[in-house]
């Protein structure tokens, strides 16, 4: 985070959302086997659909860290990206979606979410972890 963002984060209180991009399917594969310890949440995100768009960004304004706890968040781009994806479709038993946000506990989706039901306090008490 550079200093100009955070000093706007503090000028207006925002939380910052620190995204890690999910760019392999050996990254789907290690969070998939880590979420035995650490929760994950992947946001997967279609660069051209202004409704995906709006949802990223209500999502990124109502996120906050300390109320998700140790959450580990994951952004998949679904336009370069479309081989993860449907490898999470398929690893995870899940219908692809987009834009969709997606829960992973013990290499379990336990909740997803699409389009104009993403809403970060969903997420809350969802995990076990």
């Amino acid at each position: 985070m550079n200093l100009v963002t955070k000093f706007i984060s503090k000028l207006f209180n925002e939380k910052i959302m620190n995204w890690n991009k999910l760019e392999s399917t050996e990254k789907l594969e290690e969070i998939i086997k880590n979420s035995d310890t650490v929760p994950v949440l992947i946001f997967k995100h279609s660069t051209r659909c202004s409704i995906s768009t709006m949802a990223l960004s209500r999502f990124e304004r109502q996120w906050n860290q300390e109320k998700i706890g140790n959450v580990a968040p994951y952004y998949l781009d679904l336009i370069q990206y479309r081989d993860i994806s449907n490898l999470i479709a398929q690893e995870l038993n899940i219908n692809h979606e987009s834009p969709q946000v997606l829960l992973i506990e013990n290499g379990k989706c336990i909740y997803n979410a699409s389009h104009s039901a993403i809403y970060f306090d969903d997420f809350m008490g969802k995990t076990t972890v």
